[in-house]
């Protein structure tokens, strides 16, 4: 299987579900393995920023295999709602909300997070966790979520950046080309999967370019929180 431009948009959602089909079993040791575990720190930050606001019912966009939404429930929300297009990892993450007991109040969904079946007006809050770069169309995926939102809803998004200090961006930009695709190939046995991950990264509009989207979209009140170093950022707006 040849690798696929991700840069031509026509395409790419079937291209990420299958690759997440695909690498769905090793997902979760991959992430924590490659990352040194900071991403459940990431993750820990993003529910620290929801908790003054208090949300009872949140959505999970591109929920995965739900680490994000399980470590959600410490806030004590009457629901959570995970969707993402990938059947495989939300098999995992299913599985993983059982085993903690969280069936009554995580429900995952398999749907397209760029055509929600969900009510408008919805959520007090809306994360997601490295999931927005994967969008095909990234103002058609947050539109949706600002309108499943309600007014004053919260929105956090945490994605990977592109380091710009010395000598951070030297070496993410070493390890994220030339270590990482090894490392996810060996293990992942997907020959696309940690290649597609820089790609996508530099792809992606980060900073100061995505708060711009984000304000288009009509979101206001936007912040930024770089995370170690701006290897990844915390996105905050409200609706």
């Amino acid at each position: 299987m040849q690798q696929e431009n991700i840069s031509d948009s026509s395409g790419k959602k079937e291209y990420v579900r299958t690759m997440f089909n695909d690498i769905a079993v090793r997902y979760d040791f991959l992430n924590h393995f490659l990352s040194l575990n900071i991403d459940y720190l990431w993750r820990k930050n993003v529910i620290s920023i929801l908790k003054p606001y208090k949300p009872k019912l949140i959505l999970d966009v591109a929920t995965g295999t739900a680490d994000l939404a399980l470590q959600a429930t410490t806030l004590n929300p009457d629901k959570i709602i995970g969707i993402d297009i990938s059947e495989e990892m939300l098999k995992i993450g299913q599985k993983k909300i059982f085993d903690k007991n969280k069936e009554s109040v995580i429900q995952l969904i398999n749907a397209d997070s760029e055509n929600m079946p969900l009510e408008s007006a919805y959520f007090d809050a809306c994360m997601v966790a490295f999931g927005v770069r994967n969008f095909e169309n990234l103002k058609q995926g947050l539109h949706e979520m600002h309108r499943v939102l309600k007014p004053n809803g919260i929105l956090v998004v945490l994605e990977f950046s592109k380091p710009k200090k010395f000598p951070v961006k030297q070496f993410y930009n070493f390890y994220f080309k030339n270590i990482l695709p090894i490392l996810g190939k060996l293990i992942s046995k997907n020959d696309n999967a940690y290649m597609y991950l820089p790609e996508s990264v530099n792809q992606f509009p980060d900073g100061e370019n995505f708060t711009k989207i984000l304000t288009e979209i009509g979101f206001n009140d936007l912040k930024i929180k770089k995370q170690s170093f701006g290897i990844a950022s915390i996105y905050i707006g409200i609706k």
